[in-house]
This record gives C-alpha cells, structure tokens and sequence, in this order.
C-alpha cells in the first residue's frame, strides 16, 4: 500500500467513525426522548412496552417517512413525532432498512467576541412621511348608514 492509498484508508475510517458518532446520537437523542415521555406519559408508556415495537425499528420508520417527503432538514419536534407515531400506531409494521447519514446539530453557542447583527435602519424623527389621502365620496353606501 503506497503512503496516498494509507493517507486515504485513514481518512476514510475516521470519517466513517464520524458519521457513525452523529448517527449513534441521533439514536441516544431519541431513545432519550421515548424513555422521558415513556415515564410522564402513561398512556404512551403501553404503547412503549409492546414487543412488537423497537427503537432500530423505530429509526427505520423515521427514516423512511423522512425519505418519502423528499426534504433533508427536520426540526426536533417533528422527528419526535415521528417516532411516537410509530409506537402508538399498530397499523405500522417493520419497515424496510434504508442506508443513510443521519447528523444532530446543536444549536449555536452565543460568541461574546462576535458583533451582534446590526438592526434594520429606523427613520429618523425630523423625517416625514408622505401620507396618501382618499378623496372622499360623496356617494353614501350601505355602510354610512
């Protein structure tokens, strides 16, 4: 193996240990969820303990409802959803296993160092509007009544 092909197979597995982190917290962030709700929720708790139901089976059905809208960016709440849907709905057998990188973003940290946005320009006081004014009907309509 030259040094390019050991440079490349290196970068290759590191990049592979990274997508499976990102993959494996997409997997805790959501086990984490379903526990939570499962102990303040009583009546998803019995849906949570079917045998029939699990978690891969679960990312599987988030998976494939999120590949049938065709769209690659989710908020938080709607892949909860999705994965209590699964749980609560019998209706939803095994789902078929798709291949894809799942990646969990953090919200940004505020950076003391970095100037905040500068805010939309406000017109000054001395300024003046121009208003338009309605001519005025002479017509009366239902409505002067």
């Amino acid at each position: 193996m030259t040094s390019t092909e050991a440079v490349l197979s290196n970068l290759f597995s590191i990049l592979k240990s990274s997508l499976m982190k990102a993959s494996d917290q997409f997997k805790a962030v959501i086990e984490k969820y379903l526990n939570e709700t499962a102990l303040t929720d009583t009546a998803f708790a019995i849906h949570f303990a079917k045998a029939s139901k699990n978690l891969e089976s679960c990312l599987s059905y988030i998976f494939s409802e999120v590949k049938k809208t065709g769209l690659c960016a989710f908020d938080n709440q709607e892949i909860f959803d999705m994965a209590l849907r699964y749980y609560a709905d019998d209706t939803i057998g095994k789902p078929a296993e798709i291949q894809c990188k799942v990646v969990v973003n953090q919200p940004s940290q505020a950076d003391l160092f970095t100037p905040a946005p500068e805010p939309c320009p406000i017109p000054e006081q001395g300024s003046t509007v121009k208003q338009e004014t309605k001519p005025v009907s002479k017509t009366l309509t239902l409505f002067d009544l």
